[in-house]
């Protein structure tokens, strides 16, 4: 009996000791099998998460304007800055994954229209809802702002330049200056004419003669150009589709208190100096004449001086969340900007007129931080007048997008004979980029090499801050939206 019982006794013993390592076996694999699921319910959330902002760009793709997913309100407290939460079920009929995601929306809106979009996206599957992921993704439009240059013409750039930015045209390029960016062209050749220094053919660069023609690459250069950068042909930029809608803009400013509305002066135009936040406008009743020469007109009389140190300025305000100018007359403008800015100057009330803006001193940011930007539109031509730089030895700085609609940017060749100080200048800064039907130029050279009339040296740095945090109706190049940057919190 005595040995039963020890028997007994052992078989409680290991049997217990079976039971609870058997137990906590069990709980062992139930426990791994729990903390699987949970570290595959923790990525499904980051897909449900991914699941939210894909299904917001189609979204916008249909109602661009649109920060509140279709629905009649915004957020549960107004004011909101972040519209939102927007709550969504979501089911993935090949991976099974069921759960729901969580959207906040929050937009820079400028004048009524959506600039840029931010969208937060937290996931989590139904299984387990306090597993959850969240992600933030901001999504801008390709913007003008996007390039140093963006041209419908052939162009030269010269030796002396230095570019730091993309350069596109829809004609030939010739890149004698330094590049840092890929330099574009739409064109595989292009007849190089004397006036772009092919009087005598560069066979060297690349070109030949066909019959009396010097045809070259879409890209070239004879100095400076890095050619591993040059890219031709591509596909050209439409033109008419970037531009910017002027009817819009003028309805905004004059019958929507939108920004500043200035009527046709009645007389010549209108000079503006930009002061920060305000602007002094003045009226020019009157203009004084230089002898110029372009490739539009020829040898002319440019009406281009003006005098208003007598004059008494009209100080208008400029308000912070529309900064619009509509000028239906030509204009003249310099000073300096702070925040987002854009300048139209355009006729639309007189079909066969087209307006000109002339620069008459440097353009600058308050601050190179991205915070301050400007777009400067000319309907016909976007030009720096003659006196338009400082003393010997400094630079003109000119901050900002400068578009020509139908003309070209540049500045016009004067007579060093008639003008000597002020005919050839020392140096040209532009910090952002330059639209242009036309060809531009602010350098003349002779054939021989040496200037004739412009800045001796222009450096070109384009400024991508522009398509993240745009002026308002910066001509975008797409209407989809592209991803600027995306972060897990």
């Amino acid at each position: 009996m005595k040995n039963k019982g020890s028997i007994i006794t052992l078989v409680l013993v290991f049997g217990g000791i079976f039971l609870v390592l058997m137990g906590g076996l069990f709980g062992f694999i139930l426990l791994q099998q729990r903390q699987s699921l949970q570290r595959a319910a923790w990525n499904e959330s980051l897909h449900l998460a991914e699941a939210g902002v894909n299904y917001y760009r189609w979204h916008l793709r249909h109602l661009p304007d649109d920060l509140q997913d279709g629905q009649a309100w915004c957020c549960e407290s107004p004011p909101c800055e972040v519209c939102g939460p927007y709550e969504h079920s979501y089911s993935d009929g090949i991976s099974k994954v069921e759960g729901k995601f969580s959207l906040e929306i929050e937009g820079r809106v400028q004048c009524g229209k959506v600039a840029t979009v931010t969208i937060t996206s937290t996931g989590w599957t139904d299984k387990f809802p306090q597993t959850k992921r969240k992600v933030s993704v901001s999504y801008i439009r390709s913007t003008v702002a996007d390039f140093a240059y963006l041209l419908n013409d052939n162009v030269w750039a010269g030796s002396d330049r230095e570019i730091k930015g993309p350069y596109h045209s829809n004609g030939g390029i010739r890149m004698d200056g330094e590049n840092n960016a890929l330099v574009t062209s739409a064109r595989s050749t292009w007849v190089c004419t004397d006036s772009f220094g092919c009087d005598v053919c560069p066979i060297s660069a690349g070109c030949a003669m066909v019959g009396a023609d010097c045809v070259c690459p879409g890209v070239f250069t004879t100095a400076n150009g890095d050619e591993e950068l040059f890219r031709y042909p591509i596909p050209p930029f439409d033109f008419a589709g970037i531009t910017m809608d002027l009817a819009e803009i003028k309805d905004l400013t004059k019958n929507h208190g939108e920004g500043v509305y200035l009527p046709p002066s009645g007389e010549e135009g209108y000079y503006v100096m930009l002061n920060k936040e305000t602007i002094d406008v003045y009226k020019i009743t009157d203009l004084g004449a230089v002898y110029a020469y372009d490739l539009e007109e020829g040898w002319h009389w440019e009406y281009s001086v003006i005098d208003v140190k007598d004059a008494v300025p009209q100080t208008l305000s400029l308000p912070s969340d529309c900064g619009l100018v509509f000028v239906e007359d030509d204009l003249w403008i310099d000073g300096e900007v702070e925040g987002n800015l854009t300048v139209v100057s355009a006729d639309l009330e007189t079909p066969i007129e087209e307006t000109n803006i002339w620069i008459t001193g440097d353009i600058t940011y308050q601050n190179k931080d991205g915070l301050d930007g400007l777009v400067l539109l000319a309907q016909h031509n976007n030009l720096i007048t003659l006196s338009a730089a400082p003393e010997p030895g400094e630079k003109l700085e000119l901050h900002g997008i400068y578009i020509a609609q139908t003309g070209h940017f540049g500045r016009n060749h004067y007579d060093c004979s008639m003008y000597p100080t002020d005919c050839i200048k020392d140096y040209l800064e532009i910090y952002g980029s330059i639209v242009s039907e036309g060809r531009v130029g602010t350098r003349w050279s002779y054939s021989w090499g040496g200037i004739a009339s412009g800045f001796e040296l222009r450096e070109n740095i384009y400024d991508p801050e522009q398509s993240f945090n745009p002026p308002p109706f910066l001509p975008c190049i797409s209407d989809e939206y592209g991803l600027k940057e995306w972060e897990e919190l």
